[in-house]
């Protein structure tokens, strides 16, 4: 459903078109393009809402266009800033195709009201607050190399599964927002794709016919997930140990909010546990061991306290994602292959369509059918 957006004030156009023109602009008036699509045209939708503006410009009369995406559900123009991408590319390509309507300006509409070109742009950047801390991957090596738990060790685990449980109480409505969150864990390029592109095209423990495979597989899980609306909730994204920062006991913060606000519980709990079973391996050479305790404690507590008794239905992509990741010799160049190999043999396991099984995790790890 499209959602209407007022047009800017008349006088807010006039001042920020003197900006960009660097001439007295006056007598400005706004229409709808073409008022919609006719009786005639087969084109019923789509994406842009544009506004004709009518002005004079030095004492000589001007049209120009105000392009602007609809505020609608779907097609990833969900969020502000995804029609902001939309027109900083348009801006930056419109003027280097031959015969293309030239592009003037690219900006933003303000609450105010006001207009604020940013033409000049090259890249974005994002001033955010310091936190003081400790990436909690810290902790997972201490416990890898003393192949022991530390006073406090349970009760940050238990703080995370409890920060979870309670974000993901939040459910949202909006099923074209959940297609989007699965539709990207297969598509995306910071996902399962993209990290598969990421491997060199001669990977011996991963050849291109394997990464195929795994591409189908990974599609398929996109349909088994996608009825799931309901489960949409509010996540973090991206929510792994070089994320969370710990100050004393079970204080922490976290960094990198990823992919918008809403998705699915199981891709923020498969980030997290993936790691406790990474560095199991990296310590033990199999699935065991303290830091085996932390990813079984961890399942636990979160378990109890969501009830989610759908949760290992569909975490299986999800760790296959993250599996990638892992095992990428891009991500991880200096990894053991032994390690290497047991994260791959998970990926493929994960692959398969069936719920997740810890004997099963266990086994894929060790190599065993």
């Amino acid at each position: 459903m499209d959602v209407a957006r007022p047009a800017p004030e008349a006088e807010a156009l006039r001042r920020y078109l003197e900006g960009v023109l660097g001439a007295p602009v006056g007598d400005v008036t706004v229409s709808a393009l073409g008022g919609g699509p006719s009786g005639t045209d087969l084109k019923r939708f789509g994406y842009g809402t544009p506004l004709r503006i009518d002005c004079v410009v030095g004492g000589e009369p001007r049209r120009f266009v105000l392009a602007r995406q609809r505020v609608q559900p779907g097609y990833g123009h969900d969020y502000p800033s995804d029609r902001a991408q939309a027109a900083l590319w348009a801006h930056d390509a419109y003027n280097r195709l031959p015969r293309h309507v030239a592009s003037r300006d690219v900006g933003f509409l303000l609450d105010s009201g006001a207009l604020v070109s940013v033409a000049g742009w090259r890249d974005a950047f994002q001033l955010v607050d310091f936190s003081e801390g400790t990436e909690y991957r810290r902790d997972l090596e201490r416990i890898a190399d003393t192949r022991a738990l530390g006073p406090g060790d349970m009760d940050r685990v238990d703080a995370l599964a409890a920060y979870l449980a309670g974000i993901h109480r939040e459910r949202h409505d909006a099923p074209h927002i959940y297609h989007r969150r699965i539709r990207e864990l297969v598509g995306h390029g910071e996902c399962i794709m993209g990290v598969l592109d990421g491997y060199p095209e001669t990977f011996a423990l991963l050849p291109p016919a394997e990464r195929e495979a795994i591409e189908r597989a990974a599609v398929s899980w996109r349909w088994r997930l996608r009825g799931r609306v309901h489960r949409l909730a509010t996540a973090h994204g991206d929510f792994h140990p070089w994320n969370i920062l710990f100050r004393t006991e079970t204080d922490f913060t976290l960094l990198d909010r990823s992919r918008g606000e809403w998705g699915e519980p199981a891709d923020d709990v498969a980030a997290l546990v993936v790691n406790y079973l990474f560095f199991a391996l990296v310590s033990e050479g199999r699935f065991r061991g303290p830091l085996r305790v932390c990813f079984e404690r961890f399942l636990e507590r979160y378990l109890d306290a969501t009830g989610d008794a759908e949760l290992f239905e569909v975490l299986p992509p999800f760790l296959l994602f993250r599996g990638l990741v892992l095992a990428s010799p891009k991500w991880y160049p200096t990894l053991d292959e032994g390690i290497r190999r047991s994260l791959l043999s998970l990926v493929r396991r994960m692959a398969e369509p069936a719920p997740l099984d810890l004997a099963a995790v266990e086994a894929a790890l060790e190599g065993r059918p």
